[in-house]
C-alpha cells in the first residue's frame, strides 16, 4: 500500500506565500503523475497543478503563473510552491499520486488534504 503525508498548509494574508508537501512511502515501485487539487466546501475536487515523472507540468488557468509544482523522485514528493496567493485560493489542497507497487498494482492515492486561508 501507498501512503501520503501532506504538510504545509496554514492562514496567510493576500500576497502571501506557502509551500504544500507531499510525501508518498510504503511499498512503491514508481510513481507516474503527481498533482495537487483543491476542493471548497460545496464545491467539485479541482486540478490545481500536475506534474509527470518526466518533469511535465500543466497548470489550471487560474494559476496566473503564482503557482509552481515540483517533485524529488528520490525522495517521492511533490510540492506546490504558492505565491501571491488570493482569497479565492482558501481550500483545502489534496495531493494525488499515481503509484506502481512492488506487487506491480497501480493504485491512485489520495493524501489527507491539508487547509489554506488566505485572508484579504
Amino acid at each position: 500500500q501507498v501512503q501520503l503525508a501532506e504538510s504545509g498548509g496554514g492562514l496567510v494574508q493576500a500576497g502571501g506565500s506557502l509551500r504544500l508537501s507531499c510525501a508518498a512511502s510504503g511499498s512503491i515501485f514508481s510513481i507516474n503523475n503527481m498533482a495537487w487539487y483543491r476542493q471548497v466546501s460545496g464545491k467539485q475536487r479541482e486540478l490545481v497543478a500536475a506534474i509527470t515523472r518526466g518533469l511535465t507540468t500543466n497548470y489550471a488557468d487560474f494559476v496566473e503563473g503564482r503557482f509552481f509544482i515540483a517533485r524529488d523522485n528520490a525522495k517521492n514528493t511533490v510540492y506546490l510552491q504558492m505565491n501571491s496567493l488570493k482569497p479565492e485560493d482558501t481550500a483545502v489542497y489534496y495531493c494525488n499520486v499515481d503509484a506502481v507497487t512492488y506487487a506491480y498494482t497501480r493504485e491512485q492515492c489520495w493524501g489527507q488534504g491539508t487547509q489554506v486561508t488566505v485572508s484579504s
